[in-house]
């Protein structure tokens, strides 16, 4: 019989709790649906602290911390996960964990990070020369370690493969991408049927591909009061249908189309276009979600059209099909 991979977490005062339980649901839901099925555990869970004990999260609750990380067997780890939070700023000025971490580097298969716990991989060193993204708002002291390749609009850089990221060294972005990256790891070792089951049972989608964006286009901007897109903004959504180009924009605001155009890429970052695609594939993916229309259906109704104009905007957007994501949903429904 395979012994179970031993799945390491690290956990510190003020760590992010969902950073650590939500991974590790995945991992431990695995486990209950190999139960299921008359099936040997895969996986042994171990949260590593300071010192075994209560250690207490950012949002006040305490983990119980089983072993200390710093007389651990790193041999016995097959994957070690840093989550993030307020505490990183403290644990990466820590000498002996940036050298214990160089240390279970050489030893450990998977060595991965969850939101800010990039952070620490950064200053270990770990990451000099290898692409790492992390929760959006860090994104900018991920790139102060000039070594590091940051991906900016990626959920996670895991990739069992090394073509499109690491499977050795990796990391994820804020919070819920924690989950997107254990869905992915159970699927590496267990099959995407497994994953799939698991992601039923913890009603999420398997698996948003690692390149995905972070960001929901109906939420991305944050605009300020003055700002005058404030309601061009909230009118898009609800126009879909509307043929929302530029002049149309433009002259529901009462502006010259450049000017327009100069005040998106200000305060939203992106051009009128753009963003009106991003809030189209939104739109799309919603409709899709819910397993009520079809493609076809979805195109129209997202004010894009055609179904082939959805392919390529989906693809852009979430590097996937249109029907590959609404399939996920519908295979997981019917498990």
């Amino acid at each position: 019989m395979t012994p179970p991979r031993q799945i390491a977490m690290l956990v510190f005062p003020e760590v992010m709790s969902l950073d650590v339980v939500g991974p590790l649901q995945v991992f431990s839901s695995a486990n209950d649906e190999l139960d299921r099925r008359g099936l040997s555990p895969a996986y042994r869970l171990c949260l590593l602290g300071d010192a075994p004990g209560p250690v207490r999260t950012s949002a006040g609750i305490q983990l119980c911390a089983e072993a200390c990380w710093s007389g651990y067997d790193v041999a016995a780890i097959d994957t070690l996960l840093l989550p993030g939070g307020a505490g990183v700023d403290s644990m990466r000025q820590r000498p002996d964990l940036l050298e214990w971490l160089r240390r279970v580097e050489s030893t450990t298969p998977r060595l991965g990070s969850v939101c800010s716990g990039a952070l620490l991989l950064a200053a270990s060193g770990l990451l000099d020369g290898r692409l790492a993204t992390t929760h959006w708002s860090r994104q900018g002291e991920l790139a102060a370690f000039a070594e590091v390749r940051v991906a900016t609009n990626r959920l996670h850089t895991y990739d069992p493969t090394d073509l499109d990221g690491d499977s050795h060294i990796f990391t994820s972005a804020g919070v819920t991408a924690g989950i997107d990256l254990a869905l992915a790891l159970v699927e590496a070792d267990l099959g995407q049927a497994l994953a799939l089951a698991v992601a039923r049972q913890l009603v999420v989608f398997l698996r948003r591909p690692g390149n995905q964006d972070q960001f929901s286009a109906c939420l991305m901007p944050e605009v300020a009061p003055t700002s005058r897109l404030r309601d061009l903004l909230e009118w898009i959504p609800a126009n879909l249908a509307k043929p929302l180009s530029l002049e149309m924009l433009a002259e529901r605001v009462h502006m010259a189309p450049r000017t327009l155009s100069r005040l998106f890429v200000r305060d939203v970052g992106l051009t009128p276009a753009r963003y009106v695609e991003r809030v189209r594939v939104e739109a799309a993916r919603a409709l899709l979600e819910g397993g009520q229309v079809g493609v076809a259906t979805a195109a129209k109704l997202s004010g894009l059209g055609h179904p082939e104009t959805l392919r390529r905007a989906f693809q852009r957007q979430l590097s996937v099909s249109p029907a590959d994501y609404a399939q996920r949903f519908t295979a997981a429904a019917g498990q």
